[in-house]
C-alpha cells in the first residue's frame, strides 16, 4: 500500500512509519515545509489552508497524527486554542482534500484519544458511551467531527482513541521515569484514577489492523486490562526494582502546568475497553501492564 502519514516524525508516526515499511508498504509523509525534487512526500500547511491536493491522488490511504502537544504547556486560553486549532484544522483541511480527489483513498485513519471520555470514575467505557464535559472531552468531539468530510464521501474513515502509550523515551511514561528510577515515585492523588495504557507495539500494531480490516468509525485503542494509578506505581516500582512509598504531591506539576491540565491528564479517571478492537480479531501482544512496562524498559524478568 502507498500510505500518507501526518505527524510521521512523532513517537507514533516514527514508529508506525518504520512497520509500515517493513512490512512492504511505501510510506509518504505530509510534510510543512517545501518537498524536495525526487522527495516522497506531500507538501501542506494547515495554518494557511494549502495542501498539494494532486499528491494524494491514488494514494490507498491516509493516517493523520499530527496535533500540538496535549501537555507540553499550560493551559491558558491561548494555548487551549492553539490545541484545538491544531487538530480541527489540520483534520478538516486534509478530509475535505480527500473528499474532493477523484482518486480518494479507501481508508481514512484520523486519530482522537480517549480524553473524549471526561472523567468517568470506575464506569467501564465502550466507544458507545457518551463523552465526557471538559476541554478535552470537547476538543476530541470537534477533533473527530472534522473527518466527517472524508465519510460522507464514502471512504471508510476511523477515529482510534489512544489511551497511554507506553514508550521509555517519550510520552507519558518517559517523563515519570526518573523520579521513578530515584525511588521518589508513587502514586499520584488518591491513586484511584483509572488508567487505560497500551505499549507502543500494541498502538502501532491496531493502527495497522485499522488500515487492513474493514473497521470504521470510534475504536478505543487501549489494552483490555486499565489499571488504577496506585497500581500503575507498584507495577513500575517492580519492574524498576524500585520502591514505591511516597505518593507524588500535586501541587508541584499544577503549579508548573496549572490546576486544569493537571487534573485532566494525571488525576482524571478513565476506565476504557477497546471492544471494537477486540471484536475485530486484533491480538494484543502485551495483555498485563507489567509485561509491557518490562518490555517497554528492556527490564526482563529475573
Amino acid at each position: 500500500m502507498k500510505v500518507v502519514v501526518s505527524g510521521a516524525s512523532g513517537m507514533i508516526g516514527t514508529a508506525l512509519t518504520r512497520a509500515l515499511t517493513a512490512r512492504g508498504d511505501t510510506v509518504v509523509p505530509l510534510v510543512r515545509r517545501p518537498v524536495r525534487p525526487g522527495e516522497q512526500a506531500v507538501e501542506w500547511d494547515p495554518r494557511a489552508g494549502t495542501i498539494d491536493a494532486a499528491a494524494l491522488e491514488e494514494v490507498d490511504a491516509v493516517v493523520h497524527l499530527a496535533g500540538e502537544n496535549i501537555g507540553a504547556r499550560r493551559w491558558t486560553d491561548a494555548q487551549k486554542a492553539a490545541l484545538l486549532e491544531s487538530r480541527t484544522r489540520g483534520t478538516t483541511l486534509l478530509a475535505e482534500a480527500l473528499a474532493g480527489l477523484d482518486a480518494p483513498p479507501a481508508v481514512f485513519v484520523s486519530a482522537s484519544a480517549i480524553g473524549y471520555y471526561g472523567d468517568r470514575g470506575d464506569e467501564v467505557l465502550t466507544e458507545h458511551s457518551d463523552p465526557g464535559s471538559d476541554f478535552l472531552a470537547d476538543l476530541c468531539v470537534r477533533w473527530e467531527s472534522c473527518s466527517r468530510f472524508a465519510a460522507a464521501r464514502g471512504i471508510r474513515t476511523v477515529n482510534p482513541r489512544t489511551g497511554i502509550v507506553l514508550d521509555a523515551k517519550e510520552g507519558a511514561l518517559g517523563r515519570q521515569l526518573l523520579p521513578f528510577k530515584l525511588g521518589l515515585g508513587g502514586r499520584i492523588g488518591s491513586g484511584r484514577q483509572w488508567q487505560s495504557w497500551i505499549s507502543l507495539d500494541d498502538e502501532i500494531g491496531a493502527l495497522c489492523h485499522l488500515l487492513d480490516t474493514e473497521v470504521e468509525g470510534p475504536v478505543n485503542l487501549v489494552a483490555p486490562n486499565p489499571v488504577v494509578n496506585a497500581e500503575f506505581a507498584r507495577t513500575l516500582g517492580t519492574v524498576l526494582r524500585r520502591p514505591t512509598v511516597l505518593p507524588i504531591p500535586v501541587f508541584a506539576p499544577a503549579l508548573l502546568y496549572g490546576r486544569e491540565l493537571v487534573e485532566a491528564l494525571l488525576l482524571s479517571s478513565q476506565r476504557v475497553n477497546p471492544s471494537v478492537l477486540l471484536a475485530s480479531g486484533y491480538e494484543f501482544r502485551h495483555i498485563t501492564l507489567e509485561d509491557a512496562l518490562r518490555h517497554a524498559l528492556d527490564r526482563p524478568a529475573a
